[in-house]
């Protein structure tokens, strides 16, 4: 069996809000481990090791507990919005040579033709795949691809035994025209026309409020040489 990340988990028997900040105060993660028709497992996992064994989405990791170590899929990770560290972590339990649904996400590859524009319209694609053999990308080539080119989910190349749970049909990647700076103002001023939105014209001076120019001053009365 490959090697993957190790953590030893503890049985956690306290609950809800106040004993989940208690966990994270003392730097462990609260989690669930689900499976096989198993009662749920509940449980802290140390805080930064799981931190780091989690950067990578769709983990596999050896949990270990009571001594006994079982493979489980990090299903759902719960982050701080704002500092982003680990709340809470849902793992399900898989064995050798068994499917799990996963979303992995599409990287793009090359460079398409000159005077192109690559449009990425999925980032990610669902895929059933052997639970100890996730690929970590889908990777998609835009080398020398044209205007009007296309890539739909169905067009991908999948890993050994994968199968494609998203609609075929879908559009991946699209290679459209770039937008010239000409284009681009005049399409801008056609929105703003059918917006409505008028730019005022600089206002001319009126006739009579012409500055003198230099010299010519008027003297004031008296003044006269």
């Amino acid at each position: 069996m490959p090697e993957y990340t190790k953590l030893t988990a503890e049985l956690r028997t306290e609950f809800g809000k106040g004993a989940a900040r208690r966990i994270r105060r003392a730097d462990k993660v609260p989690a669930v481990i689900y499976g096989h028709g198993a009662a749920p497992l509940h449980v802290t996992l140390p805080g930064h090791e799981t931190m780091l064994a989690l950067k990578q989405s769709n983990a596999l990791l050896q949990i270990v507990v009571d001594g006994k170590e079982q493979l489980a899929l990090a299903k759902d990770v719960q982050r701080d919005v704002i500092r982003r560290f680990i709340e809470h972590v849902d793992f399900v339990t898989v064995k050798k040579g068994e499917k799990v649904n996963v979303e992995i996400a599409v990287h793009i590859e090359g460079e398409a033709a000159p005077d192109t524009l690559v449009n990425v319209d999925l980032q990610e694609i669902e895929l059933a795949v052997d639970a100890t053999n996730i690929p970590e990308r889908i990777v998609v080539s835009v080398e020398g691809l044209g205007v009007g080119a296309r890539i739909l989910a169905g067009d991908l190349a999948l890993p050994a035994g994968a199968e494609l749970l998203t609609d075929p049909e879908y559009l991946v990647v699209g290679i459209s025209q770039t937008i010239s700076e000409e284009a681009l103002e005049a399409e801008l001023e056609e929105a703003e026309a059918e917006a409505g939105i008028e730019h005022e014209e600089p206002e001319a001076e009126a006739e009579g409020d012409e500055k003198p120019a230099e010299g010519d001053e008027k003297p004031a009365e008296g003044d006269e040489s």
